[in-house]
């Protein structure tokens, strides 16, 4: 049986690791076990033996057992008293004296937790990676060699150069030296695109490091984590930084994270969970591309990276940077707020730096020819770029023929046996259900009764065939899901990619031109961010353009009046972030409000929502829904204002604990400000 939850929060309770209580004065140990119900989201008190006293410190895993099982958990703090009346579990077993779990980790879990309106359980999942023993056992240095126990603390990197590209910027110079001094800058910029992003960050942590401090640089996916590696190689040599993400081994990334919390380096790069890492006297947090949705967990609690990086800059007081080609509103936000600074380029900079834009609207197609898929201006360009270098072309969508219609009526092809989109996923291949498989053999249309079909939206394969006939001789190559190339010879080559997948040329030329297809497809999706992304992913792959001094030259496909591809063309990501978030306050929406998400089976999502306002919403708080979503699924939101959010929150997590204690059925999720709203 479980003993009761401790006296203290664990906010005011977790204390700094180091040489253990004694057993007969600190008997107790306050654990956090990892279980992820809510009504259970508590420290609890366990007895600590006399031989388990020397290991038992705070922060170390341990194995105790709650309701009649044995689970995992982490020593938060020890203590002389329990308010638990009557005897304690004892700790069935200290699993390693290592202290994984900082107290300012353990501290930034339980704000991410209430943040999200999540468990502490399911925030240090996260937040510690999996065990390795045998690298506890026989740490190691940079060069794999073995070590002392007790680590050295890292020494400060050497500034090896001035802020460099940084002095393009407005109080971009003066940002990098108040980090090499000590201070605790905040800032938010748009890179210019003809810079190397990745030696800006790299510069802005080895100034941080200067100066005896850590810092910490996330970045969506692992092809960005690998140029930042390569960009603080070159700039402070191996060995003074470490990179963490999920594809490493787990050997090798829990002994970078060994080197963390032992104080051997003082830089970390890494995908979103490396956010967490324990890094000592952090200086700087700095987040790269924050409106890419890699950067949002899909695990429960669902945290931003972003989110997590503001949670833990104001808790520890350090220095925090958000960069990117674009601008998210939740960045421009922190503009307007006063809470940080904006790092910007002139306009006259920025002239010399970018790609000329142009706009060629939308055709209309019918499987037609390759010159269809590329109007005429694009197809202009394209021609022209090739005699330079290679063409860039970007598609939304990737596969063959994704979502087909009839092509007398022009109705969304729909499988007849479940209901389904039809698609054709791959050349030669028949029509086929994207659910079930079903093929389209004998499929006619329910409203019209013709039985051909034509294509809605056209893939990346189909876009690469079409691109081959209409440039016989030219190097086709394809980047995408299952194939991402991560750069390009700069010989002449057409390269068709979907968003995120555009490949780097090697010699750091830059595409000769670039194409970019189907711009309806990203601005009409049914979600809140639709446009703001579609934005960004058009910035992103202009940016890899030469300037237009060098002859670079980016053409949309598109309508040329929409205020998404208007930005593009005025190269205006702020311009645009202002404007976006202006819509958002007055929708009352993220990120100018809370927004929660509760999702579930009907009946679920309606006893939740009754429970939420049992418990006492906000008074800025309303409840929106639940409608109809996929599936068997409804959905209903809850929206508060700012002020009100850390309420909204607390509610949600007083419901769920209820729901949980009262075993009410199925499961709902719940979600913070996702990132999709649609």
């Amino acid at each position: 049986m479980p003993p009761s939850a401790p006296s203290r929060p664990l906010a005011a309770s977790a204390g700094e690791p180091g040489p253990c209580p004694s057993a007969a004065a600190h008997p107790v140990a306050r654990v956090a076990v990892d279980v992820s119900l809510p009504h259970l989201d508590r420290p609890f008190d366990y007895r600590v033996s006399a031989e388990q006293d020397p290991h038992a410190r705070p922060g170390t895993r341990v194995r105790v057992r709650f309701a009649g099982r044995l689970v995992n958990g982490y020593v938060l703090e020890r203590a002389a008293t329990t308010e638990h009346q009557g005897s304690l579990a004892r700790i069935e077993r200290v699993v390693s004296p290592e202290p994984v779990l900082t107290p300012e980790i353990a501290r930034l879990c339980r704000r991410v937790a209430d943040h999200y309106a999540g468990t502490m359980a399911d925030v240090l999942r996260l937040a510690v990676p999996t065990r390795h023993a045998r690298s506890e056992s026989a740490p190691l240095d940079a060069a794999g060699v073995t070590t002392p126990q007790v680590a050295p603390a890292a020494t400060p990197v050497a500034m090896p150069v001035g802020p460099g590209g940084w002095t393009r910027y407005e109080d971009g110079a003066g940002f990098v030296r108040a980090l090499a001094a000590g201070g605790r800058p905040r800032a938010v910029t748009c890179i210019l695109p003809d810079d190397d992003w990745p030696d800006l960050l790299a510069r802005a942590a080895a100034c941080t490091a200067s100066g005896g401090r850590g810092a910490m640089l996330i970045a969506p996916d692992t092809k960005d984590v690998a140029r930042l590696d390569q960009a603080l190689t070159s700039l402070i040599g191996p060995g003074d930084h470490v990179t963490l993400h999920s594809e490493q081994r787990p050997s090798l990334r829990y002994r970078a994270f060994l080197r963390v919390l032992r104080g051997q380096t003082r830089i970390v790069v890494g995908t979103r969970s490396a956010v967490f890492a324990p890094v000592a006297d952090l200086g700087l947090v700095a987040v790269w591309d924050d409106g890419d949705d890699l950067l949002a967990e899909p695990r429960a609690p669902y945290p931003h990276a972003r989110d997590v990086a503001l949670l833990r800059a104001h808790q520890q007081g350090t220095g925090l940077l958000l960069a990117g080609i674009a601008r998210t509103a939740e960045a421009h936000r922190l503009l307007q707020a006063g809470w940080a600074r904006e790092l910007r380029a002139a306009r006259a900079v920025l002239r010399t730096a970018a790609a000329a834009v142009r706009v060629s609207g939308d055709v209309a197609r019918a499987d037609a020819t390759a010159r269809a898929r590329l109007p005429g201006p694009a197809f202009a360009a394209a021609r022209d770029g090739l005699r330079r270098g290679p063409v860039l072309v970007q598609v939304p969508r990737g596969g063959y023929r994704p979502v087909l219609a009839c092509q007398a009526c022009r109705a969304p092809a729909q499988c007849p046996q479940c209901g389904g989109p039809m698609g054709q996923h791959a050349a030669g291949q028949s029509a086929a259900c994207s659910w079930c498989g079903q093929a389209a053999s004998s499929w006619h249309c329910p409203h019209c009764g013709s039985p051909r079909l034509r294509a809605v939206t056209v893939g990346r394969e189909r876009t690469a065939e079409e691109v081959g006939r209409a440039f016989p001789g030219v190097p086709v190559r394809q980047s995408g899901l299952g194939h991402i190339l991560t750069s390009v010879p700069p010989s002449p080559a057409m390269v068709v990619a979907t968003p995120g997948a555009e490949p780097i040329v090697e010699d750091g030329s830059g595409y000769a031109a670039a194409v970019l297809l189907d711009a309806a497809v990203l601005l009409h999706r049914p979600d809140l961010r639709s446009a703001e992304e579609a934005l960004r992913r058009w910035l992103t792959a202009a940016a890899l353009v030469r300037p237009a001094a060098a002859g670079g030259i980016v053409v949309l496909v598109g309508e040329p009046s929409h205020r998404a591809v208007q930005a593009l063309v005025r190269w205006d990501p702020a311009g645009f972030a202002a404007r976006e978030l202006a819509e958002r306050e007055s929708a009352r929406l993220p990120p100018a409000w809370r927004l929660a998400e509760l999702t579930g089976p009907a009946q679920a999502v309606a006893d939740a929502v009754e429970l939420v306002q049992q418990q006492g919403l906000p008074s800025s708080a309303e409840v929106l829904g639940p409608v109809g979503t996929a599936g068997q699924q409804v959905r209903a939101m809850v929206r508060a204002s700012l002020s009100d959010g850390p309420a909204l929150t607390a509610t949600l997590q007083a419901a769920a604990a209820v729901r949980a204690a009262r075993r009410r059925g199925d499961a709902v999720r719940v979600r913070v400000d996702p990132v999709d709203i649609g």
